[in-house]
């Protein structure tokens, strides 16, 4: 993908959501500001915020700051793969340069990964590829390490197996033992909302390439 300087605009992007929106709203925040560095803006654009469900307020944080919205149930579509269908052209017709999953509790499926493959990111809540799956943050606790964290990933037809952009490391304290590591992703969501911000400000600005496993930013 070409950075923001070859594109002559920002990179558009697309955001997918199931939830509260934290990650989204870091995204919003941080689109309009300019990098302390040399005055540069960041670089990227919110165009639009999908989810797998209304009622969200990661919709809401949406609307509140003017983005033009989409819903796709799975419900409402005969079959996974339809639904799947339905949300690669919710999505197309944005043109997105990057789609970022924030928090978006859906797997994608070949439709999607063949229009999007090589431009959709996610979040992970463990250092990749220990961890992966939805009980990331518990299954860390269980093994006993001493640090986890959190990954940012574009996405493929695995399970949390895409190469890997960044990493961000966080401490595993004694006491996040006793809450069953509620405390301890919160502190994870905290590097992950700054790790993630920076991640798509870089690949909008410098642009990338992928060989193989390595994510290559100039």
């Amino acid at each position: 993908m070409p950075g923001s300087a070859e594109r002559g605009r920002p990179a558009r992007v697309v955001v997918l959501v199931s939830g509260s929106g934290t990650n989204l709203q870091a995204l919003l925040d941080a689109q309009g500001t300019v990098l302390e560095s040399g005055g540069r803006p960041q670089g990227f654009e919110v165009v639009a915020v999908g989810a797998d469900r209304d009622g969200i307020a990661g919709l809401e944080r949406a609307r509140r700051s003017g983005v033009p919205t989409f819903v796709c149930r799975v419900g409402e579509h005969p079959s996974r793969g339809e639904w799947d269908r339905t949300l690669t052209e919710a999505v197309a017709a944005h043109q997105p340069d990057l789609v970022v999953s924030a928090g978006f509790m859906k797997i994608v499926g070949k439709e999607f990964l063949a229009r999007f493959g090589g431009r959709f990111i996610n979040t992970h809540p463990a250092l990749l590829p220990s961890f992966p799956g939805a009980n990331a943050v518990r299954d860390a606790l269980a093994y006993g390490v001493r640090v986890t964290g959190c990954t940012v990933h574009f996405v493929d037809d695995g399970v949390d197996t895409g190469p890997i952009i960044a990493q961000g490391v966080v401490e595993v304290r004694e006491e996040d033992r006793a809450d069953q590591g509620a405390a301890l992703h919160e502190r994870i969501k905290e590097v992950e909302r700054v790790l993630l911000v920076d991640v798509v400000g870089r690949l909008a600005r410098h642009g990338y390439r992928i060989e193989g496993r390595k994510v290559m930013i100039p």
